[in-house]
Order: structure tokens, then C-alpha cells, then sequence
């Protein structure tokens, strides 16, 4: 029986790399919350209205660089 860290580690290391992808997936969805799907479906739901804002020309656009340099200047 598999029972120590290190033993389910090295368990996991052996096998092949579809059922490690599966069981990392598993483990991964494992640590959701209990609401989780809640939270995944407002988070679907706003991007969705921001998506439209953009497409819709509600909202003015600014690019990666400027935010970045706004950012490197606030922490100077």
C-alpha cells in the first residue's frame, strides 16, 4: 500500500504522461471550493459584459506597455 508522500510522488512520476496530466487535473479541481462553480459562472458572466463593453466601444482601451509603465511609475 502507497502511503507516504514520497511513495504516492514517486507512484504518480511512474505513470504515463496522459494519466499524470488526468491525475494532476484531478487533484487540481480537488482543492475548488464547494462554490466554486458558483464562482466560475460570475466569473463567466462578467467577463462576458466586459467583452461587450469592449465591443460595444463603452470602454476606452489602453495597451499592456502604458499599464505597465503607469505600474512601474506608482512603485518608484
Amino acid at each position: 500500500m502507497v502511503n507516504t508522500y514520497d511513495e504516492i510522488f514517486d507512484a504518480a512520476l511512474s505513470l504515463p504522461p496522459g494519466l499524470r496530466a488526468m491525475l494532476a487535473e484531478h487533484l487540481f479541481k480537488s482543492l475548488d471550493a464547494e462554490n466554486q462553480l458558483e464562482i466560475d459562472t460570475l466569473w463567466a458572466e462578467e467577463a462576458e459584459k466586459r467583452f461587450q463593453a469592449v465591443e460595444q466601444g463603452e470602454v476606452t482601451l489602453i495597451s499592456g506597455e502604458q499599464v505597465l509603465r503607469e505600474l512601474r511609475s506608482r512603485s518608484k
